[in-house]
């Protein structure tokens, strides 16, 4: 929370193309919003759907997904829910350092866009990233062009070495 997550997933909407960007928050987008087993598996089966048919589709290359996924069950269970036959999923952790990621909060805090609590919640998360296998993209100092752009190379490398 507060790495520009939302904001990288659309600017690499427009880069890479033809693409499709799913915000995993707008599938689970109760009110009140309460995490319970029940909403858990709602919101994991909408984006089991949701991604599935982008993926059958031929008109899209790039499916762009973005959530929190602190995880590697998490991006695991999403991944056994969907038709992977012949696709390429790259898993990229969007990072800053806490000091970083704390002023940020603070900024969304005061302009009304988050509560005091996630900063606790997204301090915590940062170091289960260590343990995913996933790429680490750092934020600290860069905007959201030099982020999605870095995104970018790190694809095209992926697909020249094959």
């Amino acid at each position: 929370m507060g790495v520009g997550k939302t904001q990288v997933c659309q600017c690499l909407q427009k880069r890479l193309q033809p693409s499709v960007y799913l915000d995993g928050d707008w599938c689970w987008n109760l009110n009140p919003f309460r995490v319970t087993e029940e909403t858990k598996a709602l919101v994991l089966d909408n984006i089991g759907t949701l991604l599935g048919r982008f993926l059958r589709c031929s008109e899209v290359e790039y499916v762009i997904f973005g959530w929190v996924m602190h995880r590697q069950e998490i991006v695991d269970e999403i991944c056994a829910r969907l038709p992977l036959d012949g696709v390429e999923v790259h898993a990229f952790s969007l990072l800053a350092a806490p000091a970083v990621l704390e002023e940020r909060l603070r900024r969304d805090i005061r302009a009304g866009k988050r509560q005091e609590d996630v900063i606790g919640r997204s301090l915590a998360y940062l170091p289960l990233y260590r343990d995913m296998d996933t790429i680490p993209v750092w934020t600290d100092g860069k905007g959201v062009e030099e982020v999605a752009a870095e995104i970018e190379m790190d694809l095209k490398r992926i697909r020249d070495r094959k």
